[in-house]
């Protein structure tokens, strides 16, 4: 199943750092494995029976969620049931040989399981624990539930996104799991820097609430609102304050995105749709002048694109050097010369000897590239590596435990 022979492997940036993932769906594992792509060890900590309901979401083949291969690779995976005190026992000696711990479960959740931070502490002084949930660890909401779904609401996403005549629209992705899970993986980072690069030696908690991941992307809607009263609003295919920067649609029913906002640009772009006296207007001669006419710019970039076909604007606007480019589908990307040059595709084996495309992780590092080492694997598949070699259990206490429902 590896992708890369060792023959050809390179070093990867992360490796040597150990971090035991505890958690399901997707902010936390989101985190985990970016990590992991970059050479981490990733020892994932799935509940005996079922696993992380990552492993039956959406499209599967031959039972077994293809999202699941993205997300569980790299990933040594064990079975554990933390709800008893066996396997919280399991837990905790795996603590005292980690860097790093990584949850997402419900506040409150790790301490009722004596898991909690000043737990992990007395096991390993040095260990970094990264918790992720939905609205922090502190604070009158934490215990609530915290779905992505909501936390794209409170965070500001949601207002501003979709068309100013119908309600808030979402994008049809967990985008706010993902942005916590980028928060987690950068935290980690900073974390061990300050500890092993620093060479303070201490560990920390890194508390990530998905809100917070979300409103961490609002730009500068709190002090224009602070000093200006300005409530940044949706403006379905437009970016406020910002002319002209939008969707355009074509004669032949296809769209154009066309980002002429710079001042330059702005000028190149008019000349390209044959419109000089606009590139010579001075009232349009910069963005916040730009601004004040957006209705007038507008209709005459609409009126240009729609006696054009899709390829013909892009075309045209190229030879402008006008940023200017399609809508793309997972077809599309796929068929993309650019895509494949940059190596976005890799193809891996299945068990049943098929192969499937699977997206690689950026960035790109010239002298460490992540990669992948194995696609998520199966349920308990590194219970024998982890729990026995790792932790010297021998085979009839993994039988008993196993017996007793605990792995």
């Amino acid at each position: 199943m590896n992708a890369r022979t060792q023959a050809t492997r390179q070093r990867k940036a992360l490796e040597g750092l150990r971090i035991l993932e505890m958690g399901q769906l997707l902010a936390g594992p989101f985190a985990s494995v970016l990590l992991a792509w970059f050479g981490a060890d990733v020892i994932k900590i799935e509940p005996p029976g079922v696993g992380d309901p990552l492993r039956t979401w959406r499209a599967l083949h031959k039972g077994t969620a293809l999202w699941w291969y993205i997300l569980g690779r790299n990933k040594k995976c064990i079975t554990v049931n933390l709800r008893v005190p066996k396997g919280q026992a399991i837990a905790r000696r795996l603590v005292e040989k980690v860097d790093v711990v990584l949850e997402n479960f419900k506040p409150g959740t790790m301490e009722k399981w004596n898991l909690g931070y000043e737990d992990l502490k007395r096991i390993n002084p040095r260990i970094i624990m990264a918790r992720v949930s939905g609205w922090g660890q502190t604070g009158p909401y934490s215990p609530k539930p915290g779905f992505a779904s909501v936390a794209e609401g409170v965070g500001g996403l949601r207002y501003v996104t979709g068309y100013p005549d119908r309600p808030p629209a979402r994008p049809n992705l967990s985008l706010g799991d993902s942005l916590a899970g980028l928060h987690a993986a950068l935290g980690i980072l900073m974390a061990v820097y300050h500890r092993d690069v620093a060479g303070t030696g201490c560990g920390q908690v890194i508390d990530v609430a998905i809100y917070e991941a979300v409103f961490n992307m609002m730009e500068g809607i709190v002090p224009e609102y602070d000093k200006c009263g300005i409530i940044r609003e949706r403006e379905g295919t437009r970016l406020s304050g910002i002319v002209p920067t939008g969707t355009y649609s074509c004669k032949d029913g296809k769209f154009i995105i066309i980002g002429g906002n710079s001042d330059s640009i702005f000028k190149r772009l008019m000349h390209a749709m044959h419109r000089p006296e606009m590139a010579a207007d001075p009232r349009f001669e910069h963005n916040n002048d730009r601004v004040e006419h957006e209705q007038e710019i507008e209709q005459a970039i609409i009126a240009w694109t729609r006696q054009q076909s899709f390829e013909e604007a892009l075309r045209v606007l190229e030879e402008a050097r006008v940023p200017a480019g399609p809508i793309y589908s997972v077809a599309d990307m796929l068929q993309d010369p650019h895509f494949q040059e940059r190596g976005l595709f890799e193809e891996v084996t299945l068990e049943d000897g098929s192969t499937v495309k699977l997206p690689t992780f950026a960035p790109k590092l010239c002298a460490t590239p992540g990669g992948t080492e194995w696609i998520g694997p199966a349920l308990g598949a590194h219970n024998q590596e982890i729990l026995g070699g790792l932790l010297g259990f021998s085979q009839q206490e993994l039988d008993e435990l196993a017996a007793a429902g605990v792995i």
